[in-house]
């Protein structure tokens, strides 16, 4: 049961990633781009959590899921700091 509720947590942030990417081609709010660009490196983390627990489950891949989550919130935290609106 636990890799279906992975996957099915993969999926809901490739989503967000999809539509909120979509939304900013849309309107063209820059917080958008980076909110996109965060879940999108979120959804690799999420790659990375299955792939260490069940298709690699001999190797460790815990620091490449903490650098992918420290580089997919960058973007995020370069928006909220430094764009203006």
């Amino acid at each position: 049961m636990a890799p279906v509720i992975y996957l099915l947590c993969a999926l809901t942030v490739l989503a967000c990633a999809f539509l909120t990417l979509r939304s900013y081609r849309r309107t063209g709010h820059r917080l958008l781009l980076w909110s996109g660009l965060c879940f999108s490196g979120m959804t690799i983390n999420n790659l990375f959590l299955i792939a260490d627990r069940f298709v690699l489950p001999d190797e460790d891949l815990t620091y490449w899921r903490l650098g992918s989550a420290l580089i997919a919130l960058l973007p995020l935290l370069y928006g909220l700091v430094w764009e203006e609106d």
